[in-house]
């Protein structure tokens, strides 16, 4: 998970994007000016944020700034492999004979046409801690990290000499091994079993009751071993191959996380906006929030603080000492909407959840800069 650079001050909330709108003297104290964000960018040798102009070859760099991806951290789009009985299940055995009178069938009665029962089953077993389970006859069976059908072999194997032709038959009617745990924001959470066919994200997800939540507010976060992916429920269910065949032991946890980006400032209204859609661009975020305030909003001025990943701000600025492997970089991308083809691009920018939108004050002759250090001083997280 990439490391991010902390801001003194408090304009980017938990570390995520914030927007800027240069507004007039008369809100001198809602933030710094167009003109103190980029003094504050420092020198290209020593730079406090990477300063970028929005055009279409950013947006087109942005693009490859894609969401997180089961697929890409899982890489596992297989079928299922067939099940394998693990520590904790039950299992059942059923064994028969070619003939009677043999270990596992009954004797034949002679004044009778019957030939008598020539199959018996075995009460059901829980897999014990060192993996086997027992049959008459047979002994101790190691089944754990096997096949039904593999056990089945075995234990014909085991039992040649001794039954008539034994023919056997394993099954797993509970499974603990093989199964999935959900939790969060669905109807029932549970552990809830493979099957045999292969599950995936989805089928899980349905098995456990579906969810709570709306679909756009909600993500569905895997962690299988080490790895944790989180992806929006609204891409898992539009994009195939990111509805991924689950494995045993996986957790899926589904969480409501409402996207939103907070207006301040500069601009018709001053809150916590929800998207309420799968995604907006920077010219819907701009509506929602009521527009830039005539008397104040200067559209030279847009600007979009934004923690960007190593590859993206590495493709911005290749030569920059801010990008370094393993962290987030600091980036602010700056709009001036006084150009009628930055309406085009502002279409095809995209805000990302939990945006902050706040009006920095443009250059006066006042020396009043009081938000001049919220913007500008950043500094380096230790590695942890």
């Amino acid at each position: 998970m990439l490391k991010t650079f902390p801001v003194i001050a408090r304009i980017l909330l938990s570390g995520a994007v914030c927007l800027a709108l240069a507004a007039c003297s008369s809100v001198a104290g809602s933030g710094p000016s167009a003109g103190d964000v980029v003094e504050e960018a420092g020198t290209a040798e020593a730079p406090r944020y990477e300063l970028v102009d929005v055009d279409s070859h950013v947006v087109e760099i942005l693009r490859h700034r894609g969401p997180d991806s089961f697929l890409a951290h899982f890489g596992d789009y297989r079928p299922s492999v067939e099940p394998r009985i693990g520590i904790g299940d039950t299992v059942s055995v059923t064994i028969w004979e070619a003939g009677s009178g043999g270990l596992f069938s009954a004797p034949l009665v002679s004044d009778r046409f019957s030939t008598g029962a020539n199959s018996a089953t075995i009460p059901e077993q829980v897999v014990g801690r060192d993996g086997t389970i027992t049959v008459p006859y047979a002994g101790r069976i190691p089944v754990a990290g096997h096949t039904a059908r593999d056990v089945q072999t075995v234990i014909e194997h085991a039992l040649a000499g001794k039954a008539i032709q034994p023919q056997v038959l394993v099954n797993v009617p509970r499974s603990v091994s093989n199964t999935v745990t959900v939790t969060g924001e669905v109807t029932n959470g549970a552990r809830v079993p493979l099957s045999v066919k292969g599950d995936r994200v989805m089928d899980v997800i349905a098995a456990a009751g579906g969810i709570r939540a709306p679909v756009n507010e909600t993500y569905v976060q895997l962690s299988r071993g080490d790895v944790t992916a989180r992806v929006a429920m609204t891409k898992v269910t539009a994009e195939f191959k990111e509805n991924i065949y689950l494995r045993p032991n996986d957790v899926l946890t589904l969480i409501r996380d409402p996207q939103t980006f907070i207006a301040s400032g500069a601009t018709g209204h001053n809150a916590e906006i929800p998207f309420d859609a799968e995604g907006i661009n920077l010219s819907q975020a701009l509506a929602k929030a009521g527009g830039l305030n005539d008397t104040q909003a200067d559209p030279a001025g847009v600007f979009i603080f934004r923690f960007e990943p190593e590859e993206v701000a590495r493709a911005l600025r290749p030569e920059s000492p801010l990008v370094q492997h393993g962290y987030a970089t600091p980036v602010v991308y700056r709009l001036n909407l006084r150009d009628p083809g930055s309406l085009f691009v502002a279409q095809s920018f995209h805000i990302v959840n939990r945006t902050c939108s706040m009006s920095p004050t443009p250059r006066s002759p006042a020396p009043a800069r009081s938000w001049k250090s919220s913007v500008c001083f950043w500094r380096r997280r230790a590695r942890g």
